[in-house]
């Protein structure tokens, strides 16, 4: 049965995840993070949850906290503070730190925005092999003897031939009666899948729009990997030229110049060509950008080489303090032949939940 503890725990796990499904829009945009991101957890601040405690009753007769002094009176050496202050008599804003999975944080992100569950494109030809330790062996090395089944043969033994003892039960196993863990293989089919994300840096690009982009390519992140094992990421820089760079350079670096869109397709067409052959692998190419552009190359890159390999390709046009461009207005003339182009005006951080859905509420 299940113990009182266990159901406490469980039902305020389900208190928690309401407060976030509650709350998850403000976080969506906001990025409310504490800032701690592990491999796997990350921890969000959570307000207004109630923890059981004790409380003490008043039968006027003193105890703890009765006695001489007066208000302001230091406790204890160090407890002094630096400057006084004024009492208050409004409540505070208690926030309790929860960590919670990103598996679990995409599943509510999922839940909330009715997003569709992705459908790979066939990878069934293409498998991994797996070895598992889940068979048993007459014969192996010592540090793979599984000692119950060992025991279970010897005593098997004994008692067929009669020497068994239950007033004296002494089981020693013979060599016949070693037991060894052995493996299988097994050959799995694989789903994986590689997001390309695309970002202008040129000199109009600012930090909040690169912020923007951080905080919706979290959540992007978060719900593709609930839906694929292995997934592998590639990040593009350009301004008039295009880099490929690490993660951290690419929500960090500050460039100016103008701006060739071209640059960063066909920077995106030698990643997929080195590294994530189409046949093979699920492609998701997000780029963000403030719509300035120079050239009008951009078209055949994306209809002849991009877009036919690609899962699901999105624009998000971030809005400049400068003014944005008019990029998104030629992909528009685009976007009714192309089912997996997906286009989204991201005017500030407040719209980053509803980019978030236009994006991944085609289940691609």
């Amino acid at each position: 049965m299940t113990s009182g503890i266990d159901r406490d725990l469980k039902r305020f796990q389900e208190i928690v995840r309401g407060k976030i499904r509650r709350d998850l829009k403000q976080y969506v945009n906001h990025g409310e993070m504490l800032g701690r991101k592990g491999r796997e957890t990350v921890s969000i601040p959570v307000p207004s949850i109630d923890i059981p405690h004790f409380v003490h009753g008043d039968k006027g007769n003193g105890g703890s906290a009765q006695g001489d002094g007066e208000i302001g009176q230091p406790l204890g050496p160090g407890q002094e503070q630096d400057s006084p202050g004024t009492a208050g008599d409004d409540p505070g804003r208690h926030v309790r730190e929860v960590e919670i999975s990103i598996a679990e944080l995409a599943d509510i992100l999922g839940q909330e925005l009715e997003l569709p569950h992705i459908e790979p494109k066939g990878q069934d030809s293409l498998t991994s092999k797996k070895d598992r330790y889940k068979t048993i062996s007459r014969h192996g090395p010592n540090s793979l003897r599984h000692f119950k089944r060992t025991y279970k043969e010897a005593l098997k033994r004994q008692v067929a031939t009669g020497v068994y003892n239950a007033d004296d039960p002494v089981i020693i196993p013979t060599r016949e009666d070693e037991r060894f863990r052995s493996w299988k293989s097994e050959f799995e089919p694989q789903a994986n899948a590689a997001i390309l994300y695309v970002m202008d840096v040129s000199g109009s690009m600012t930090d909040d729009q690169k912020t923007i982009v951080r905080a919706e390519s979290f959540w992007i992140d978060a719900w593709l990997q609930r839906q694929y094992d292995g997934i592998q990421r590639r990040y593009i820089v350009h301004d008039a030229v295009a880099h490929e760079v690490d993660e951290e350079t690419f929500y960090r670096v500050k460039e100016s110049g103008g701006t060739r869109i071209s640059s960063a397709y066909q920077k995106v067409m030698e990643v997929i060509t080195r590294d994530f052959p189409a046949a093979d692998w699920n492609l998701y190419l997000f780029q963000f950008s403030d719509g300035d552009n120079w050239g009008d190359d951009n078209s055949q890159l994306l209809t002849e080489h991009l877009l036919p390999v690609c899962n699901l390709f999105c624009y998000g046009q971030v809005e400049s303090p400068y003014g944005s461009g008019d990029y998104i207005r030629e992909l528009k003339t685009l976007s009714e032949k192309y089912e997996n182009m997906v286009l989204s005006e991201i005017p500030n951080q407040e719209a980053i939940y509803e980019s978030i859905k236009q994006f991944l509420g085609r289940g691609r």
